[in-house]
């Protein structure tokens, strides 16, 4: 070419052979194609190029000293990376021309300078990588590439290799700590209070490590607090620090502790035990409370030894739920970094039952009962009359002739009325259906009944009880009556001084529980459960009441809103009655002129369910309410009236609390992984 010919012919290298010193001639090239220009270069130092499709552009040169072939290989260099160009190694002495915004992507690319274009991993110490890499993006070229690898907080840049030599240079004066630390100790104030205080002083955080220019860090074991940053700004830091630790031991021996969550009267006894004074169980009654503090030392062990001669008192101002020491300084600082960790917010648990019983009852009846008798008793009298029955033929008899005796008398007597209201009794208490006939002929007086009973009794118990309690706190609900029950009676002499007494007792659903949250995971639950109901009188004669009960006392353990079984009962009961006279009621066919039958079918099935939930924060409570909330309310709209918009609960809230009815919280939306693609596009090589 015309190019190779005239700017060319003095270099003529040999691959063979070492290069020339110097090559004569000059160089000058106006407006060439450089995919030509690439050509040449490759002809004069033999090394081979493979051209991407998208190379082009035009070369501008002029040189008038003569060139050895790097010096030209340097001026291709150039050329191309004014150019937008990159020249990469493709393997075997090859190299591939390809725009430099795609080097980057190219396999020969890594490890070194690949003709002026190079990728490196650039580990870091003290600055982190992520800030590190957006930092040096502006720095990079075109086509360079800055990417972050957290796991092992290093760099991984490609970009030219001057360019990548200047960076290099940058990181290694950035990467770099110059940081002071210093350690200052505490003798009358806290740790945790001066280091909140100096960090709001100096507005930082505390605690983020290397990413601010000062970090103050308090540390409870030892009283002390770790300054980080730099060093004129340290003497300042740690000046300030010792000035208020000097100001706090002036400050006197007596502190007011206002307690935010914690009860001062359940921390009190717990404080007075550690310094060894005298809590008000340990001192008598009629002992004023000045007097709490001597003698203390014998009855209780001092785990915090304050100052020799001078012993600490804590007391309890329940005013303002307060708690006030009178000790040292180092005492105090003990006893409040106690106190900082038991006034936490304590954690709560709904607990919620379900009591499920099922139960089938089925009995079945058929009797006959038969009277003879004389009225003037020359007839032998005979009747049958069984346990079983409802309706006994003998009360029947009875009050028929009580009120044939009484028909003439208007006054009567007792042994008629008494023979009246059991034959009332009788007939109040059929269950079923009764038939019979009655007669007489001449002095014979007879009469026959006939009862059968077929019974079937199903029931659906569900109760429901739920209740809400603090962490390591007993509750306790009732839904119920109080009903009386006779404990005692006395008629005295002559029914002179009558009295009875009258015990009441609760009839309902109740749910006693006590419930411990677990660090270690699970509640443990100390409940009692227990269903009573009302069955109705012992007889008809006596008024006393029999209840019905069931009862579930125990201590287990559950997982955090986990449903389990408490325990339960399923009971069958089958029983057939049978009662005859001897030998007749054997007799086939008319033998049962004279038995009664009764069969029992009992079926009962009883189970008692419990599901806590831990309540942590107001959101969880707010929850927990908005669900029972809406379930109420959701039953008053389908029964009150369609045409009404709002619920009574809802305008109850509103008008009477002036609130909003309480609305579920939104769950919280686990945030999408982010991820940086890097495109690569592969180019075409020509040959």
């Amino acid at each position: 070419m015309l190019i190779a010919g005239l700017l060319l012919q003095p270099v003529m290298p040999s691959m063979a052979q070492d290069p020339p010193p110097a090559a004569t001639g000059s160089l000058n090239v106006q407006d060439a194609d450089i995919r030509a220009f690439i050509q040449d270069v490759s002809r004069a130092t033999g090394t081979t190029f493979i051209v991407d499709p998208r190379v082009q552009g035009t070369v501008n040169v002029n040189r008038s000293q003569a060139m050895s072939e790097q010096e030209l290989l340097g001026v291709l260099l150039a050329v191309l990376r004014a150019n937008g160009l990159v020249a990469v190694p493709a393997g075997g002495g090859a190299y591939r021309v390809v725009p430099d915004d795609t080097a980057a992507q190219q396999p020969g690319s890594a490890g070194g300078a690949a003709l002026g274009f190079a990728t490196q991993v650039i580990p870091l110490r003290t600055v982190d990588a992520r800030i590190a890499a957006e930092t040096l993006k502006p720095l990079v070229g075109r086509g360079g590439v800055v990417l972050p690898m957290p796991q092992s907080n290093s760099l991984l840049v490609a970009d030219y290799a001057d360019n990548l030599r200047r960076i290099r240079g940058l990181i290694a004066q950035v990467d770099s700590d110059r940081a002071t630390i210093d350690t200052v100790t505490l003798r009358n104030s806290s740790a945790q209070e001066i280091a909140g205080t100096v960090s709001r002083l100096f507005g930082v955080g505390g605690g983020d490590g290397g990413g601010s220019a000062l970090s103050i860090l308090p540390v409870e074991s030892s009283n002390s607090i770790v300054v980080r940053g730099d060093a004129q700004l340290i003497q300042r830091v740690t000046r300030m620090i010792v000035e208020l630790d000097r100001r706090a031991e002036s400050s006197g021996d007596v502190r007011v502790v206002k307690l935010r969550h914690a009860n001062a009267e359940q921390l009190l006894p717990v404080l007075q035990q550690l310094v060894g004074q005298s809590t008000d169980s340990d001192r008598p009654a009629d002992a004023p409370a000045s007097n709490a503090v001597a003698g203390s030392a014998d009855a209780n062990t001092q785990l915090i030894a304050g100052t020799a001669g001078k012993r600490p008192t804590i007391v309890r101002y329940p005013g303002s739920n307060s708690l006030i020491i009178n000790a040292d300084p180092e005492t105090q600082r003990t006893l409040l970094d106690v106190i900082n960790q038991l006034d936490t917010r304590r954690e709560q648990v709904l607990v919620e039952a379900i009591v499920v019983e099922i139960s089938d009852d089925a009995a079945k009846e058929l009797g006959v009962q038969f009277l003879l008798a004389g009225k003037d008793g020359r007839i032998p009298f005979a009747a049958t009359q069984y346990p079983g029955s409802n309706v006994g033929i003998m009360p029947l008899a009875a009050g028929v002739a009580a009120g044939k005796a009484d028909a003439g008398d208007e006054d009567g007597n007792a042994v008629l009325d008494v023979a009246r209201a059991a034959a009332l009794n009788s007939l109040l208490g059929l269950t079923g259906g009764l038939a019979g006939i009655a007669g007489s002929s001449g002095d014979a007086v007879f009469g026959m009944i006939i009862n059968a009973v077929k019974s079937d009794t199903g029931s659906n118990l569900l109760s429901t009880p739920s209740i809400l309690t603090l962490d390591n706190e007993e509750a306790r609900i009732l839904v119920g009556q109080e009903v009386p029950i006779t404990t005692g009676e006395v008629l005295g002499d002559s029914n002179s001084n009558p009295f009875r007494t009258i015990q009441r007792q609760d009839v309902g659903v109740q749910l006693e529980v006590k419930p411990q949250v677990n660090s270690g995971g699970g509640i443990t639950l100390f409940l009692r459960q227990e269903v009573s109901s009302i069955a109705g009188p012992v007889s008809s004669s006596l008024n006393e009441l029999v209840l019905n009960k069931r009862e579930i006392e125990t201590r287990v353990q559950v997982d955090d809103g986990a449903i389990v079984v408490l325990g339960g009962l399923l009971d069958q009961t089958d029983r057939m009655t049978v009662d005859k006279i001897p030998g007749l009621g054997d007799i086939p066919l008319i033998g049962g002129l004279f038995r009664n039958t009764a069969r029992q079918n009992n079926q009962r099935n009883l189970m008692v369910f419990i599901r806590p939930t831990v309540i942590r924060d107001a959101s969880d409570a707010q929850r927990a309410t908005a669900q029972r909330y809406d379930y109420i309310r959701d039953r008053q709209l389908e029964a009150q009236d369609p045409r009404m918009q709002q619920a009574a609960l809802d305008a109850l809230v509103q008008d009477y609390l002036r609130a909003s009815p309480p609305v579920q919280p939104p769950l919280p939306i686990p945030s999408a992984p982010s991820s940086s693609d890097v495109e690569s596009t592969e180019p075409s090589t020509v040959p």
